[in-house]
């Protein structure tokens, strides 16, 4: 831990964080709490830089969402992540606690649409203007009290695209009473940003980086060592 951020991996051109639940990825006012907001103030100490510090955000994890995300130092580097997020080439892993019973394995492919007036994402039948394509395929990790533990390959970067996928199955995930989840869970969501890989921006090497679920994953029995 250092300053407010967790690092799990940090050089010249990248920055990788463990971000907490229950906290924004960036703030709407440069005020707010957020994590780009302590990491640039991090860098801000550690490094001796005077004024503001560049830190691009080249994908977001929901408020409620914890686990591994990358952040660019340079703007170089934030549009070659970009292009990788873009493309697909980005490999992104998540475990989620969920209600139900879900198949060993499986595939959810959903058109998505973000609905304003309610503030919230639905699955829609048809190709209504704005909806967008979403696939995620997951395989069941283990049974837990009044549960089910998940891992999910994402294919698609949508909004609240797991969220809605999985509780559109039956299978709400624990805490997140927007999208009809019924079992508590605090704090944030029982979502996690497990393992994201992706090519170095400068040496091309293939990257791979985890992170283990939060304190409170412990209370269930999952810590993932």
């Amino acid at each position: 831990m250092s300053r407010g951020v967790s690092i799990i991996f940090e050089d010249n051109h990248l920055l990788v964080l463990d971000k907490p639940a229950g906290l924004a990825t960036m703030g709407v006012v440069a005020e707010r709490d957020s994590l780009v907001n302590r990491a640039k103030h991090d860098l801000r100490v550690r490094y001796h830089k005077p004024g503001n510090v560049y830190l691009g955000v080249v994908s977001r994890l929901d408020t409620g969402v914890s686990g591994v995300i990358v952040f660019a130092k340079t703007s170089k580097c934030a549009a070659r992540l970009n292009e990788q997020f873009k493309s697909r080439d980005v490999e992104k892993t998540y475990w989620a606690i969920v209600s139900g019973s879900p198949p060993p394995h499986g595939e959810c492919v959903d058109r998505l649409w973000h609905d304003d007036r309610a503030e919230r994402v639905i699955v829609v039948d048809d190709e209504r203007p704005g909806s967008q394509v979403a696939r995620l395929s997951f395989r069941r990790l283990k049974s837990v009290s009044r549960g089910t533990l998940l891992e999910i390959e994402l294919h698609t970067g949508r909004k609240h695209q797991i969220r809605v996928q999985l509780s559109a199955r039956g299978w709400p995930i624990w805490g997140d009473s927007k999208y009809h989840g019924r079992e508590p869970f605090a704090p944030g969501l029982a979502l996690h940003a497990r393992r994201l890989a992706f090519d170095h921006p400068t040496t091309h090497a293939r990257l791979e980086f985890f992170a283990a679920p939060p304190a409170s994953w412990q209370r269930v029995g999952i810590t993932g060592d």
